[in-house]
């Protein structure tokens, strides 16, 4: 059985890629940041922002990474090309990658190196926490690009193979 970190690892970047198509299915640069009413953030912005977070909680709190976290203009700029979101994306990816690849068994046990909201979570668990908290913004941008651009074309479903591959 595959421990908790190399789950999350594949789950997390699964989604990443996942958003990956995501972007690149917008038809411009434009488009990406196109909001629609009742909807406050655009599909950039969530790229931004899930970037912002796991390189923040993954990348510097537990792979000791320099990455200085800017929460604002996560939700403020919105000038970045798809290849520059998508380069993020996949840099994101490769440091969550290598991280958690590395994360001594042990650790996911211990509390997470600071506490989230306030509060001390389990670094097992706030793993998995940053799993769901990626998903639920995967699927935002999912029907935000649908929204904005008017078409219904899936950019297909999250690939199991590649949990099912490290169960074997």
């Amino acid at each position: 059985m595959p421990d908790v970190s190399s789950l999350v690892r594949v789950q997390i970047v699964r989604e990443l890629e996942g958003f990956v198509r995501e972007i690149e299915a917008f038809p411009d640069d434009a488009s990406v940041w196109a909001v629609v009413p009742g909807v406050t953030n655009s599909a950039g912005t969530l790229a931004q922002h899930v970037c912002g977070n796991l390189q923040h909680f993954v990348g510097r709190v537990l792979g000791g990474s320099s990455y200085l976290r800017d929460r604002e203009r996560e939700f403020s700029e919105r000038a970045a090309s798809r290849s520059a979101l998508i380069a993020e994306l996949r840099r994101t990816a490769a440091v969550v990658a290598d991280v958690l690849t590395r994360l001594p068994a042990g650790h996911l046990d211990a509390a997470y190196p600071e506490q989230v909201g306030g509060h001390p979570v389990n670094t097992a668990q706030f793993l998995v926490h940053l799993g769901a908290h990626l998903a639920f913004h995967l699927g935002q941008v999912g029907y935000l690009r649908r929204i904005a651009t008017g078409s219904n074309t899936s950019v297909g479903p999250l690939p199991l193979s590649s949990i099912a591959a490290i169960t074997q």
